[in-house]
Parts: structure tokens; C-alpha cells; sequence
């Protein structure tokens, strides 16, 4: 009976990461955020921070944002990851104000300060123990150059294009 009930967890927790994980590609989306960002911000959330809070539990968390562990605190935190990749990659990160914006329009159970934002990036971090390097992701740089030559060709198409027009 018990290892039925692991099971039925277990499938609940993948339901609501696969849920959470479509969130944060639709966030990254609506924010336009460069690759790097949407594959960190992914690494961050799905492969560290939610397995932590699920494999340990979040029985010793202070915080009210993990006690008790809502939808609403996870699609809080999948923000926040989203902002955490933001101030490493971008030269200049996206404000809070837009992560509120967005939040208010898509998290309907519940409305996030700026300051409740301040305080999930802190929870965020101590879960993680502020071990935030991104080395498992290298296949995000070279999606990113392979986007930046892609838009350096189609310049440079545009450019020759007007040179044939001009070619007699």
C-alpha cells in the first residue's frame, strides 16, 4: 500500500513539473529572452531546484514560500529562475518590475510583491546553497551563436540583395 502511494506521488510531481516546466518556457517566451537564459533559467528550476524540494522535502524550510508548497510559490520560483538567468547572461537584465507584470497576469491564486520576489530569489539560492554555476549547459552557447549567425545571414541577404538590384 505504501508503494502505491509513493507511485501516485511520483506521478503527481512529474504532472505538476511538466506543468511547471511549460510555464517557463511560455514565460520565456512572453519576456523574449535569449536562449541562454530560457536553457539556464531550465536548469535551475527543473534539474536542481524542484528535485530538491521534492526528494528532501521542505520539512526544516523557514520560508513561507516552501510551507506549505503551493502551485503558486512553484510558478513564483520558476520566475525567479527565469530572473536569476536573466542578471547572469544578459548585459542588461530584464527589471522586476516585468517578472510582477507577468506574474499578475499568469499566477491567478495568489499576487506577488516585488519584495515577495526579493525573497523567493534569496529562498532560491539557500535551497540551491548559492551553487548557481551553469556549466551543465554548453549546448545553450552554441544555440545562442548558431541564433546571432542566423541573424547576421539574414542581414547580409538583405545587404546583397540591394547590391544585385544596383548590378547592371
Amino acid at each position: 500500500m505504501q508503494r502505491e502511494g509513493s507511485r501516485v506521488k511520483k506521478e503527481v510531481c512529474s504532472c505538476l513539473r511538466a506543468r511547471l516546466v511549460e510555464s517557463l518556457i511560455q514565460s520565456t517566451q512572453d519576456l523574449q529572452v535569449s536562449p541562454v537564459v530560457k536553457y539556464s533559467a531550465l536548469s535551475l528550476f527543473a534539474n536542481r531546484f524542484y528535485p530538491s524540494l521534492i526528494g528532501a522535502g521542505t520539512k526544516d524550510a523557514k520560508s513561507w514560500l516552501l510551507q506549505p508548497l503551493r502551485k503558486s510559490n512553484l510558478q513564483l520560483f520558476v520566475l525567479v529562475a527565469i530572473w536569476i538567468s536573466s542578471k547572469i547572461y544578459d548585459s542588461f537584465s530584464l527589471s522586476v518590475k516585468y517578472f510582477k507584470s507577468l506574474a499578475n497576469n499568469t499566477i491567478k491564486e495568489q499576487h506577488f510583491t516585488t519584495k515577495d520576489f526579493l525573497k523567493a530569489e534569496l529562498v532560491l539560492m539557500q535551497v540551491l546553497k548559492f551553487e548557481i554555476g551553469m556549466l551543465s549547459i554548453p549546448f545553450c552557447f552554441f544555440e545562442d551563436l548558431l541564433t546571432k549567425f542566423s541573424e547576421v545571414a539574414r542581414v547580409g541577404k538583405q545587404l546583397s540583395f540591394g547590391e544585385e538590384e544596383m548590378t547592371f
